[in-house]
């Protein structure tokens, strides 16, 4: 009968520890498919910033005589951006801040290119590439809300991964921690406008 009970509790402790890691598994599952759901959409809003600038850059030519190295550096800096990918089954810090190298050399050629447009009233004038400019200032925005919500969703399964008693199956279960999208160097430091 001791024999019988023991056992009993054995296989009991057995198969509330096989819930308690299956609920733990799910909870992380979940957690990190919102990651790569949320990372699609960083994407997407990268993707609509690199659909606009052909059409900014076309609309530019034809309405001024515009420095060739402009134009052929914000065609070169959306090349290398949509060039670089990401796993989101295994976004690591490195690879967010490559990526994020190649986006911001794609910012960087974008505000050049805008320098540039100043000095062409007629261009700035024209309603099609008001339109244009307007809709890539929202489509920032955008990539600025995406990329918080990625770090938010990041903030809160690296949280679930590093708490006891999860962090004890979390490890044995092979879920690390999730890097996070940061700031670029200097970033903090307030560009200067000179006109």
């Amino acid at each position: 009968m001791k024999k019988s009970k023991s056992l009993f509790l054995i296989l009991g402790a057995i198969v509330l520890l096989a819930v308690w890691g299956a609920s733990i598994n799910n909870n992380l599952v979940t957690l990190e498919e919102g990651i790569k759901g949320q990372w699609a959409n960083v994407e997407s809003s990268y993707q609509r910033r690199a659909d606009l600038i052909p059409n900014i850059v076309n609309t530019a030519k034809g309405y001024a005589e515009f420095e060739q190295e402009t134009l052929t550096q914000v065609v070169e800096a959306r090349s290398n951006a949509s060039s670089v990918k990401i796993d989101p089954t295994n976004i690591t810090p490195e690879e967010l801040a490559q990526f994020e190298q190649a986006q911001s050399g794609v910012s960087s050629a974008l505000s050049r290119l805008l320098v540039t447009v100043e000095r062409y009233p007629e261009l700035k004038a024209n309603e099609n590439f008001s339109e244009l400019i307007n809709e890539l200032e929202r489509t920032e925005n955008r990539i600025n809300v995406e990329r918080n919500r990625f770090n938010e969703r990041v903030q809160s399964f690296n949280s679930k991964v590093r708490r006891f008693p999860t962090n004890v199956m979390a490890g044995i279960l092979g879920f690390a921690q999730q890097g996070y999208f940061k700031s670029d160097e200097g970033a903090s430091v307030a560009p200067t406008v000179e006109f």
